[in-house]
């Protein structure tokens, strides 16, 4: 069955960097599209970026120039490169991801952005 777990939150102070890993399973990771989306307290979940199988990779225009997403099919992994973060980056971030017409979630992990 399909299984994404999340690793690599924490606290961070603000300018601070930290990386995001989803370590996935249970279908062809390498064709699949990847996407990154974070829920803060009393907020809708937002989207925070997607990733193809072959790399492209798109933002919203809140985390543009701030955050990167990459994958390693090799090693079934995708990941989130978080830089200049602010307090308002803080949330759970779940990875997610489509197969055959269901959506699957991670079971998140915290970024917190604090001094």
């Amino acid at each position: 069955q399909v299984q994404l777990v999340e690793s690599g939150g924490g606290l961070v102070q603000p300018g601070g960097s930290l990386r995001l890993s989803c370590a996935a399973s249970g279908f062809i990771f390498s064709i699949n599209n990847m996407a990154w989306y974070r829920q803060a307290p009393g907020k809708e979940r937002e989207w925070v970026g997607t990733i193809s199988g072959a790399g492209s990779t798109s933002y919203p225009d809140s985390v543009t120039g701030r955050f990167t997403l990459s994958r390693d099919n090799a090693k079934n992994t995708m990941y989130l490169q978080m830089t200049s973060l602010k307090p308002e980056d803080t949330a759970v971030y779940y990875c997610n991801t489509y197969y055959y017409k269901r959506s699957y979630w991670g079971q998140g992990t915290q970024v917190t952005v604090s001094s």
